[in-house]
């Protein structure tokens, strides 16, 4: 079965419980998200910066930004009430504010800018129009302020390709299913990574998209040229 776009988010609720030990078990999964926090370059600890994490699921990258930034003001926003559940029964700082919304409806749920830096962690992908919610992003970052994309991206490499296909198929899809009882979500995750813009596209896209300095990087590790930082500055 194939999720559509709005059934995405009742997925996410339905695997919320068994998430975390799902992850945990890819080595890197919370080093690497702390790894694009620290290519963020947030200055002073995060002293007096308010920051988003768009799309923060059961609270990795909200750890990843508070470990670069702890004392930087922190909102984090997910669509799914399971994984925004998950994320606030941990322990975090009065400093962090969990938002229950679609990321295309923030304002309505109250969230606004500026802000002094973006993270967004395996949610671009996930958008029904990314090009909207990039410039969205835009706007809402004060001038010179860093958006960072956390996101799979094989498509510009043949053997990117075939180690993430091959991970997916022998080992995160039957994981899913032995952990959460349903595969959907993780065969949803195969396929989405396969279909999203190669580097080189999504680095054009950001520049389409009004933002300047557009840079990447990939990770260490198995994940080499399969998950990468995307780096973008407003202007």
């Amino acid at each position: 079965m194939n999720l559509r776009y709005d059934e995405i988010p009742h997925a996410f609720d339905e695997g919320a419980p068994a998430y975390d030990n799902l992850v945990g078990a890819n080595p890197g999964y919370h080093s690497h998200l702390k790894l694009s926090a620290q290519r963020m370059r947030l200055a002073g600890a995060g002293r007096g910066l308010r920051l988003l994490d768009a799309g923060c699921g059961t609270g990795a990258s909200t750890a990843a930004l508070l470990s670069v930034a702890p004392q930087a003001e922190i909102v984090a926003v997910d669509a799914s009430a399971g994984m925004l559940a998950e994320a606030s029964a941990k322990k975090w700082p009065s400093t962090v504010r969990f938002v229950h919304s679609r990321i295309e409806d923030i304002a309505t749920a109250g969230v606004h800018g500026p802000f002094d830096g973006i993270l967004a962690a395996y949610l671009v992908r996930n958008l029904a129009d990314k090009d909207s919610q990039l410039q969205v992003f835009r706007a809402l970052l004060r001038p010179g302020a860093t958006l960072a994309i956390h996101e799979y991206s094989v498509r510009d490499s043949r053997i990117a390709t075939a180690v993430w296909n091959a991970v997916a198929t022998t080992i995160i899809i039957p994981s899913g299913r032995v952990r959460s009882g349903d595969a959907a979500l993780y065969r949803y995750l195969r396929r989405s990574v396969n279909e999203f813009d190669g580097v080189t596209a999504f680095r054009k896209r950001l520049a389409a998209n009004g933002f300047t300095n557009v840079r990447s990087d990939t990770m260490p590790g198995w994940q080499r040229n399969i998950v990468h930082t995307f780096l973008a500055d407003a202007p």
